[in-house]
């Protein structure tokens, strides 16, 4: 019987108390803030708006945060990164969760045409985002404890006609968090891959059918969820997204290049 109980105990709620949210000012990640508000829980949120950042502490700090300290800078440069860290360091040092919220999504075609475009979707999607997010494992496994978690996209398992670029950037984002869970899983830090589907927030506004999307509140509910109970390793958000996503991996090749989507 003891050892039952053992095995049907939950992870405590308790481990998630001190999150880092890069990209605080994200669609995505405005909903899980206020949800995490609700908890009690203490935030240090960091974005490029400092007026976005004070309006949005005070926000947290009325629905619940215990505490709201905020960041100002550019993630998507990786000279600003240093910085960011040693203000870590020195005012949230015992953090015991990340969660890695911002992300840019140009037209397709812009891509294609400039390889300026082309390469700034990749530093914003996957380079700058695999930097920052190897300063926080270091420190995370030097501690054996916490959590690490990213919003990648269904967009990287798969790469389509229409979004290629981005979906790359958010492939090689998934692929790097693959090999950083394996890292890491000795040591105790869990790490944990957000794949939404299309998702209603001001990046997708000028996309067909955006209004279709699903409900921001909902997929945050989900990522919350997985943050407290440090699993799955792969989260599909909503579900339906992962048999999805599974049937669009075994088309064919042959048949897949000439579809249009």
């Amino acid at each position: 019987m003891a050892a039952a109980a053992q095995l049907a105990t939950p992870h405590p709620a308790t481990a998630m108390q001190k999150i880092v949210i890069l990209g605080a000012t994200s669609g995505i990640a405005l909903e899980v803030e206020r949800q995490l508000a609700l908890r009690g829980c203490e935030l240090l949120l960091v974005a490029r708006s400092p007026q976005r950042l004070a309006e949005l502490r005070a926000d947290l700090l009325v629905r619940g945060a215990q505490q709201a300290l905020t960041y100002s800078a550019n993630l998507a440069s990786i000279q600003q990164h240093a910085a960011l860290f040693d203000f870590i360091r020195g005012a949230f040092a015992d953090f015991d969760t990340v969660l890695l919220a911002y992300g840019s999504m140009h037209n397709q075609k812009d891509s294609e045409t400039s390889v300026d475009v082309l390469l700034e979707e990749l530093q914003v999607n996957f380079v700058s985002a695999a930097a920052i997010l190897n300063w926080f494992a270091v420190d995370l496994e030097r501690r054996g404890t916490g959590c690490l978690a990213a919003i990648t996209s269904v967009a990287g398992d798969r790469g389509r006609r229409s979004n290629y670029v981005y979906g790359s950037a958010k492939g090689g984002l998934s692929l790097f968090l693959q090999g950083l869970r394996s890292r890491l899983y000795p040591a105790g830090v869990r790490v944990i891959t957000i794949k939404p589907g299309p998702v209603q927030t001001p990046m997708t506004d000028d996309l067909p059918n955006a209004a279709r999307f699903a409900d921001p509140e909902q997929v945050a509910r989900d990522i919350v969820r997985a943050l407290e109970r440090r699993s799955p390793d792969v989260l599909y958000t909503p579900k339906i997204w992962r048999y999805i996503m599974t049937a669009v991996q075994q088309i064919p090749e042959s048949i897949f290049k000439r579809l249009s989507f």
